[in-house]
């Protein structure tokens, strides 16, 4: 098992009920994509990707990418601009 820090934003937040948790992932927790599944189960927000996006120890991220030794996960709506 492996310690990150996963950060909630906006309405992910709302849904999760907290900004912020440590959280021991199981060894078959590989990438960002087997974690939001994960957290679907306890939390439907994170079941629907196309609403999500996601950052790595704060680059942007898929829901490919490997967490391996990874310290941070930050999950958030996608930002628009105008």
């Amino acid at each position: 098992m492996r310690r990150v820090r996963i950060l909630y934003f906006a309405r992910v937040r709302e849904a999760v009920g907290t900004g912020e948790e440590l959280r021991d992932l199981a060894d078959n927790i590989a990438t960002v994509g087997d974690l939001a599944g994960h957290l679907a189960e306890s939390w439907p927000v994170f079941a629907d990707r196309q609403r999500l996006r996601v950052a790595v120890d704060q680059v942007m991220a898929t829901f490919d990418t490997p967490i391996g030794d990874a310290c941070e996960i930050a999950f958030f709506p996608p930002v628009t601009g105008g």
